[in-house]
């Protein structure tokens, strides 16, 4: 059995020093508070007018029980009261409208903030290395976009008010309280300062009770996109009950820790209204002995117990701003751990070769005499080397990739071949820079993909994935994904190539038709056909098909396979083959085993000289 040499690749650019290694963060991790606040400090000059609004409604409220002590003082004496009760009720009224405002203007800020973190994750995970969101799961990832960013809103107020107003507040409040009677506030703080021990006590217990929630919580996102990844196979396995049951589970566990926070939070709260009916009592009993000894008139005993009513909902309020803001804070720390993880660096648009036709960039990118986009010097089509690449998914898993090198001139058909876990759709991931190789060069016209800008990299690639995904929307937008809508002659063309003008024929409203989740209401051939007319319409110079072909039936293989020819005459077309009928007529074709490149040759040469690619071949390459 002989091998075709591999092609040595010289005379190229030195290889780029090799990336970190993906997967960790891009920076230490911030203690919940610093995160929390990471997030409201763009708009603390929102959040800021809010508190101050919000302070001075307060400080109206502080200023009521003097106003009502003074009524008592003037009827008491036969004085007119009208002036006081006046000033009374423009107190109150004000102070509500303030407080309300303040409390607007807190609630818009947080609204403000959720949104950046939303957008900001967005982002993120959009622009996460591949093996970064293979190691993460997708429900964990939408738990953190919505719930997280939802705790987030509804804390944020209620901490960041508790945290200042209700501070000042409480401590301008204990101070006139001292100055109608020292006795008295003396009797109220003793008893104040119970609450302030539990609380110490039960706070870092609600932060970690709300943690593991939020955990559970996003394990029910995990276990419900599995399911619904799978649907049809899980009602065609009679699996409902056991996945049901799964789901279950994971509520059940989010159900626990949810009634272990809520009882710390219970805690919390009873010692805060312990406080308020034992200080009630409390100093109504001293005070009264106090007013019976003289020592103070009644109308300052009246205003004390005022204040102490005014001071209870501020203690609850410090109390629960105490809780609230370690859930915001629990929140903040799982939205700061996405915002860490590894992401490509994608260069901006206006920097980066666009898709080819309507989608290209100005001064980037040039066209050849057939409309074609290429580079800026006007090539078409984009050579292919590898050159001792090896390669391994994670740190302790089997190698993929054993010095793999072969070469693929510009233009032409080159079908890859071979079994089951030979790496195959491997080499298109290190084209497409999806991983980076663990050693060796992965070379695109001449240059190392490393040195290429990732925007674009991919932007001369049109690639089709062997499980051909097809997003929900319509089919229209499907086509035009990751770039303008084409011009209709070039539309229309692609259409007919691919035989997609049939199906858009069929559909109640053509290309506007929605196609469901996951093209769901296409069949398996209709979104292979969609998959390639998208590759189509990027004008790539260079062309993936990973087995594209296999769910098509023999009509439309035959037309496809037409296509992909006559798109190869001035086009760069690798194939990951399944058929043989597709082998046959590639210009080489490159047989891979166990990760190496096995022997490269035509289909009559490989047939005369290689036992694997003879077995492949008599087998109609199935087990490809």
């Amino acid at each position: 059995m002989s091998k075709a040499p591999a092609a040595e690749v010289t005379g190229h650019e030195p290889a780029a020093p090799k990336e970190r290694p993906v997967g960790g963060s891009t920076g230490p991790a911030r203690s919940g508070h610093r995160a929390l606040l990471g997030h409201l400090r763009p708009y603390r000059a929102r959040i800021a007018a809010g508190l101050v609004v919000a302070l001075v409604g307060s400080v109206m409220g502080l200023a009521q029980p003097l106003a009502a002590k003074r009524v008592m003082d003037d009827m008491g004496q036969g004085r007119p009261a009208a002036g006081p009760v006046l000033v009374l009720s423009s107190l109150v009224v004000a102070g509500a409208v303030l407080a309300g405002v303040g409390h607007y203007l807190l609630q818009c800020s947080a609204e403000s903030a959720v949104c950046a973190a939303r957008c900001r994750l967005a982002d993120r995970i959009l622009r996460l290395r591949v093996p970064v969101v293979e190691d993460t799961e997708p429900g964990d990832l939408i738990a953190r976009v919505t719930s997280d960013t939802t705790l987030l809103r509804q804390t944020a107020p209620q901490a960041v008010s508790a945290a200042v107003t209700g501070t000042l507040v409480t401590v301008a409040t204990v101070v006139l309280m001292g100055l109608l009677d020292a006795v008295l506030l003396c009797v109220t703080l003793a008893v104040v300062a119970f609450v302030g021990v539990i609380v110490a006590l039960v706070a870092p217990r609600i932060g970690r009770a709300t943690r593991q929630t939020q955990e559970a919580v996003g394990r029910i996102g995990v276990a419900l996109e599995r399911v619904l990844g799978a649907f049809r196979t899980v009602k065609a396995s009679g699996a409902e009950h056991r996945e049901a049951g799964a789901l279950h589970r994971a509520a059940e566990d989010a159900r626990r820790t949810g009634v272990r926070a809520a009882a710390w939070e219970a805690v919390s709260a009873t010692a805060s209204a312990v406080v308020v009916q034992v200080s009630f009592l409390v100093v109504l009993g001293a005070g009264g002995a106090r007013v019976a000894s003289g020592a103070i008139g009644v109308s300052t005993l009246v205003a004390f117990l005022l204040y102490l009513f005014a001071l209870a909902p501020r203690i609850g309020q410090l109390v629960e701003g105490v809780g609230q803001l370690q859930v915001g804070s629990a929140a903040a720390v799982r939205i700061d751990q996405v915002e860490r993880l590894d992401v490509e660096h994608v260069e901006s648009a206006a920097g980066a070769v666009g898709t080819a036709g309507a989608a290209g960039t100005a001064g980037a990118v040039g066209t050849t005499d057939s409309g074609r986009a290429g580079a800026a010097d006007g090539a078409s089509a984009l050579g292919v080397a590898f050159h001792r690449v090896c390669f391994t998914y994670r740190p302790g898993a089997p190698r993929v990739h054993h010095e793999v090198s072969f070469s693929v001139p510009a233009r032409g058909l080159t079908a890859f071949v071979g079994p089951s876990g030979a790496g195959k759709t491997t080499v298109f991931s290190l084209i497409e820079r999806f991983y980076e190789p663990d050693s060796g060069r992965v070379l695109l016209g001449g240059k190392d993909v490393r040195q290429w800008p990732l925007s674009r990299l991919r932007s001369c690639i049109g690639y089709v994935e062997q499980d051909v995904p097809v997003l929900a929307g319509t089919l229209r937008d499907n086509l035009a994904l990751g770039g303008e809508a084409p011009p209709a002659e070039e539309l229309t063309r692609v259409l007919r190539l691919t035989r997609l003008d049939e199906v858009a024929g069929r559909l109640p409203h053509g290309l506007d038709t929605d196609v469901g989740h996951r093209g769901g209401r296409l069949s398996g051939g209709e979104r292979q056909r969609v998959a390639i007319a998208r590759a189509l319409l990027r004008r790539p110079m260079l062309l993936l098909l990973d087995e594209a072909t296999s769910q098509l039936d023999a009509a439309n293989e035959a037309a496809l396979r037409d296509t992909v020819t006559d798109t190869a005459r001035d086009t760069t077309v690798l194939v990951v083959a399944h058929r043989l009928s597709t082998v046959t007529t590639a210009d080489r074709i490159v047989v891979m085993e166990a990760g190496r490149v096995r022997a490269v040759g035509t289909h009559t040469e490989l047939m005369a000289r290689d036992a694997l690619y003879n077995e492949l071949a008599c087998t109609q390459l199935l087990n490809g």
